[in-house]
């Protein structure tokens, strides 16, 4: 590495740790001024309150996503709420999966019964390959098995559990909130709305009907719910007084740190559909959150948004420099910038922020981390995220109550 980008990188992990300690600070003299122990300490956050730690797919870090084993094992972690993300069968049930395609997330393709359900299916604009959800019943989902999609994490536990309804996740929150004594909330995203409904399968209207028969209605029940889509939270917010999340995507970063907002994943699927021009990034200009704040009572942005960070090219070469030497670019190799103000308007537009998606393998973090999620989960607390979607959920939990 050369001598510029040495002190790139030192003076970006300074700003890092700066911010860091300001939180430590801040809270520090929180407790002080009300009187020490036992005092309440208030977090830069939108109510002052400790950010929620949401499990990601469950905490599938450890163990195969959307399945009960993984969300038990996030609230045994310390997560406050669990995320399954929502599809339906072909026979209308609501089911966790990360999408309708479940090539990878389950054993289906070495089932030879289903061998024939292999197909090409167009999900917002990407044609794809595999097995739909949307091809099979219940009781067909039922006999399949859950894998690790990432070859990276443990693999032991592949063909070991079922696939869960939603009436399965809310059960085991609910059961568990009883057996520990807090309340575990379930933050359940729908997943291509637009596209469900092309099939005749709305989802909306089933997931209302399913958490009405558990209670589930007002803003201070125990659930969150959130589409990268906005028609459709616009018509839940017609519905429910639940809280509701917009959800902030983009196709990649730039080596320069700007977002890259390459269709299908530079706007809100319904906003293609409909001809409106607006971008993800539109959404999270101070006009964009106020619209927003219309119906809906957070943003769910990816991290990037709120902390970018850079490719360098130290010797000009038109080449990023490999900062950590291995033969490959990667995240390890890209430098944090300062933060936008993104935190900052949302508050100001009475938005609460949960941000995503924070892995703990080292594969997954910008270089000034050196290969620490703590030191990532520090930073983001610092800036005042209400809540952090964690694949680690023990990791989130101990950076925040540290």
């Amino acid at each position: 590495m050369t001598r510029l980008a040495t002190q790139q990188v030192t003076l970006a992990l300074a700003a890092t740790l700066a911010q860091a300690l300001a939180l430590a600070l801040a809270l520090a003299l929180a407790g002080c001024a009300g009187g020490g122990r036992g005092a309440v300490v208030k977090y830069p956050t939108l109510d002052g309150a400790k950010p929620l730690i949401i499990g990601h797919r469950g905490a599938p870090g450890y163990r195969p996503d959307h399945t009960l084993e993984s969300y038990r094992k996030a609230i045994e972690l310390g997560a406050d709420f669990i995320e399954p993300d929502l599809v339906a069968t072909r026979d209308g049930v609501l089911v966790a999966r990360h999408e309708p395609n479940i090539t990878e997330t389950t054993d289906v393709k070495s089932r030879p019964e289903f061998a024939s359900r292999k197909t090409l299916k167009t999900v917002d604009g990407l044609e794809q390959e595999g097995w739909f959800v949307t091809d099979f019943t219940l009781a067909e989902l039922k006999t399949l098995r859950a894998i690790q999609p990432f070859t990276d994490r443990n693999q032991s536990f592949n063909g070991q559990f079922s696939i869960p309804t939603f009436d399965e996740v809310l059960d085991l929150a609910r059961s568990e909130s009883a057996r520990l004594g807090r309340s575990i909330g379930v933050y359940p995203e729908t997943k291509h709305p637009t596209w469900h409904a092309s099939q005749g399968l709305r989802l909306e209207d089933r997931l209302l009907a399913t958490l009405a028969r558990y209670g589930y209605t007002s803003r201070t029940s125990p659930v969150i719910l959130q589409s990268f889509e906005v028609g459709n939270l616009k018509y839940l917010r017609g519905k429910t007084q639940l809280r509701l999340v917009q959800l902030v995507d983009a196709d990649d970063v730039n080596a320069d740190g700007s977002m890259r907002l390459d269709p299908p994943f530079d706007r809100p699927y319904d906003f293609t559909v409909a001809g409106d021009a607006r971008t993800f990034a539109s959404l999270l200009t101070p006009e964009g959150l106020k619209e927003i704040r219309t119906y809906a009572d957070g943003i769910g942005p990816w991290k990037p948004y709120l902390v970018p960070s850079r490719l360098l090219d130290a010797n000009n070469d038109g080449q990023p420099d490999d900062l950590n030497g291995d033969g490959q670019i990667d995240i390890r190799d890209r430098v944090l910038l300062p933060a936008s103000d993104v935190v900052k308007h949302a508050h100001a537009a009475g938005l609460f922020v949960h941000a995503y998606t924070f892995r703990s393998e080292p594969r997954w973090l910008d270089s000034d981390y050196r290969g620490d999620p703590m030191a990532e989960y520090r930073l983001f607390y610092s800036l005042g995220v209400d809540g952090v979607f964690s694949e680690f959920a023990d990791h989130a939990r101990a950076a925040r109550d540290r």
